[in-house]
């Protein structure tokens, strides 16, 4: 659904991306994660064919973003990271404003806003003047302003900003229902933890370039570092003490009665050492992986980056 192939920009002498190879399929939900200043938003507004890239190309659904920047903006959704609205227009005018400029006039433009109104759950604030609305409710608005000619992607920067905990959680709950129509979503945030139980598709940017993506399980497995816990009944010491000699294996933590490690390798890794433990004479209790988060994930990455 979206690609993009060697992709640059430079700002002056700063390179905001410096080849980014971009792969996101149809119908996902793709989080695009990076720090402050990464190239996300640059990344976003290529795609949305508001920014001429220095080098390299982008397609949505089939359209060139350079080639065909008309046909890209048909298919797109956007939503900036800091926008603007109308104060003086009441939030039914405000969508029937932009409905008109995508040519949707009539009874068509009326039942459209009424059916967004309804699914960003605002129908109620219908009559309400546009600065009335808290940021939360501003931010719902401003997503069905950018679905108001039925876009098959959206493109959304950094979506939860500025945003209490309750709206947070509103604005997940409509981004589901819209995964759930079909649409593709790429939704750029630094706050990894929000994203972790909505997307199923990651990409991971760090000074303009891509350090890994990919659908978000393989993200957080494979044959990486991970780490484990094991709760023993005595002898935590010596069990630590054979980890952190073992190949691949690095002690993280030990109380009593517990050590935390990390481990590279496969499953044929994880189970040889328990049985080393166990053959030692350790009596374990419990031995398991502790989840990965994708913050865990993007610090090891970056890591490995910086030390290549």
């Amino acid at each position: 659904m979206i690609s993009t192939g060697g992709l640059e920009k430079k700002y002056g002498r700063v390179a905001a991306l410096q080849g980014l190879d971009l792969e996101v399929p149809q119908g996902a939900v793709y989080g695009f994660i990076g720090q402050n200043g990464a190239g996300k938003t640059t990344t976003l507004r290529i795609l949305a064919g508001l920014l001429i890239p220095d080098g390299g190309w982008a397609k949505l659904a089939g359209r060139d973003v350079l080639r065909d920047p008309r046909g890209v903006r048909q298919v797109v959704g956007y939503m900036p990271d800091f926008f603007g609205v109308y104060d003086d227009l009441r939030v039914g005018e405000y969508l029937l404003f932009y409905a008109s400029a995508h040519g949707i006039r009539g009874d068509a433009a009326h039942n459209l806003r009424d059916d967004l109104l309804e699914l960003v759950e605002l129908g109620h604030k219908r009559e309400a003047f546009v600065d009335t609305l808290s940021r939360g409710m501003q931010q719902r608005l401003c997503l069905a302003r950018a679905l108001i000619h039925d876009p098959a992607v959206l493109l959304l920067d950094e979506p939860a900003s500025g945003l209490d905990p309750l709206a947070r959680v509103e604005i997940r709950e409509i981004l589901r229902e819209l995964c759930r129509m079909g649409k593709t979503i790429v939704i750029s945030s630094h706050i990894l933890s929000e994203l972790a139980d909505l997307c199923t598709h990651v990409g991971m940017i760090r000074e303009g370039r891509l350090l890994r993506q990919g659908p978000l399980n393989e993200m957080l497995a494979g044959d990486r570092v991970r780490r484990f816990i094991m709760r023993c009944h005595g002898s935590e010491d010596a069990a630590a003490e054979l980890i952190a000699g073992w190949p691949g294996a690095s002690v993280i933590g030990s109380v009593p009665g517990q050590v935390e490690f990390s481990l590279t390798g496969g499953a044929a890794e994880v189970a040889a050492l328990l049985r080393e433990i166990v053959d030692a004479g350790t009596e374990v209790i419990h031995y398991a992986q502790t989840e990965q988060s994708l913050e865990d994930t993007f610090i090891q990455l970056a890591r490995e980056v910086n030390g290549a």
